[in-house]
């Protein structure tokens, strides 16, 4: 008798229990759907081009490639006194930092759009403001060879101080900015 009155008690608690974990499922069927739902075909133009982010993440890539070759060429062209070198690395820092202007533009629209203007703090913050001191030392290191090229004079030893510090600090503003996109995530 007892184990029955025990089973007509528990009933409640069970029954509800076993909503709560069908409630749960169901909940997580609907994520996944959404999520389904919120990935697109890569080869939709209109969709590419009308995401709220995908400008700025697409052109990125431009500045940090064009530096860190020119980085390259020019330490190679030091190493093996070959002009050609010295000229691609020139011509890269100018694309780099001419593409720096249309990568801020889209940053600060992704953040408009994308982070529906969130407050700027943390990580946020600090990649806006290393994102802002790259584009200063892009600037700073083809201005740099533009005004060596311009006297025909040779470059100066230190450029690669100021192109090392530069390497890094566009090297931490895109992993922040991994981040930010959600490609890096902890664990």
């Amino acid at each position: 008798m007892q184990s029955k009155r025990n089973k007509a008690a528990q009933s409640p608690l069970s029954m509800v229990k076993v909503i709560s974990q069908e409630s749960d499922r169901e909940q997580q069927e609907k994520q996944i759907l959404r999520r389904a739902e919120a990935m697109v075909n890569p080869f939709d133009l209109k969709t590419a081009l009308l995401a709220k982010h995908a400008q700025h993440v697409v052109l990125i890539h431009f500045p940090i490639g064009l530096f860190l070759a020119a980085v390259a060429f020019d330490l190679i062209a030091l190493c093996s006194k070959r002009r050609g070198l010295a000229d691609a690395a020139y011509y890269n820092l100018l694309a780099a930092a001419i593409s720096t202007f249309p990568v801020l533009a889209t940053g600060l629209l992704a953040w408009h759009f994308q982070l529906e203007g969130q407050k700027l703090k943390g990580t946020l913050l600090l990649h806006l403001v290393l994102a802002c001191v790259s584009s200063v030392l892009i600037w700073l290191v083809w201005w740099v060879h533009f005004r060596a090229r311009r006297r025909t004079d040779f470059l100066p030893s230190y450029r690669f101080a100021v192109e090392f510090l530069a390497v890094g600090i566009v090297a931490l503003t895109g992993h922040l900015g991994g981040f930010l996109s959600g490609v890096n995530l902890p664990g």
